[in-house]
């Protein structure tokens, strides 16, 4: 036996696929017997038909699988490929032994707090552009605002005109009891003078490259990437929920209108993510779920399996 497993991966499996979609399998096989005797496991065996410069086509295949060892330590840290790969239901699998069947029976024993991972993941995806255009564009209306004022007067002078929207707005009072005003994160007491706050809204705009300048305006926005993010954490959500997650995703209509770009960044999907992601961190706080996997249920069924099926041992 080698193949453990090889499933249709990705948007098919999501039921976001589109004729622009790739052609995604994953898998898992049992490493040799000379493999393991001298050390020599394999993480992962990949192959492609795309080129290695470029993204993938339609119809380019992309197939990765992952040795025995190498899947238990992904799905025991969390990692979102591993948790996909668990919760396929047996229509999207091409191949599938015992092995593989015992696994998903017990693939609770995986869930810990470590499906933090997922938000992780999610936060990646939206980095560099995504989440940090509504907080752009919050601090270039806070700017633009305080910039018509004189900049001698304090906050609490023209309390009343400052923005208030998502990242931006009147905060809790301080200790000493005056008002403060946050903007992303940045505290400011209403006694502040507004020419000692303009210069931090400046720097902070300035750390932000023109992709993130960008998002803010819905432009140059890498919706696949976006898409990834909200599905990484609602699938999250699903799990924690739900136990279990369930495909093609019920939100698939959803995630495919905001792959396709069809939703206004800024006032639909960015507060919607943002709050997902808030939402999702929460559950996995307060959840019952263990700070660790039972890493050694997954050790011992890895040598069990491998003394059964390499060495004969029953």
């Amino acid at each position: 036996m080698d193949l453990i497993v090889k499933m249709i991966f990705g948007a098919p499996l999501y039921g976001t696929a589109t004729p622009e979609s790739d052609i995604d399998y994953k898998g898992v096989f049992l490493p040799s017997r000379e493999q393991i005797l001298l050390g020599r496991i394999p993480k992962c065996r990949h192959y492609a038909t795309g080129d290695n410069q470029y993204k993938n086509r339609p119809g380019d295949v992309d197939e990765d699988l992952y040795s025995l060892h190498h899947f238990i330590d992904l799905a025991c840290q969390g990692e979102i490929v591993a948790m996909d790969m668990l919760h396929a239901p047996p229509n999207a699998w091409i191949v599938a032994n015992e092995v593989w069947k015992e696994i998903v029976h017990h693939r609770q024993r995986f869930y810990s707090k470590n499906l933090m991972t997922f938000l992780s993941y999610a936060r990646r995806q939206t980095a560099k552009y995504g989440i940090r255009g509504s907080r752009l564009h919050a601090a270039a209306t806070l700017l633009e605002e305080l910039k018509q004022k004189d900049p001698k007067l304090r906050l609490a002078h023209v309390w009343s005109d400052l923005p208030h929207m998502d990242h931006c707005g009147e905060a809790d009072p301080a200790p000493n009891g005056i008002r403060q005003y946050q903007v992303c994160g940045k505290t400011f007491q209403a006694t502040v003078a507004i020419d000692q706050v303009i210069p931090v809204v400046q720097k902070f705009l300035e750390t932000f490259g023109q992709r993130a300048r960008l998002a803010a305006d819905n432009k140059a926005i890498d919706w696949k990437a976006v898409s990834h993010a909200m599905r990484a954490a609602i699938q999250t959500r699903e799990i924690i929920v739900n136990g279990e997650i369930v495909y093609p995703l019920r939100d698939a209509a959803y995630l495919q209108k905001i792959k396709a770009g069809r939703l206004d960044y800024y006032k639909e999907v960015a507060p919607a993510l943002e709050n997902m992601m808030a939402e999702v961190a929460r559950l996995i706080t307060r959840s019952n779920l263990p700070d660790h996997p039972d890493r050694q249920f997954w050790d011992d069924f890895i040598c069990r399996t491998v003394e059964t099926y390499r060495f004969g041992i029953q």
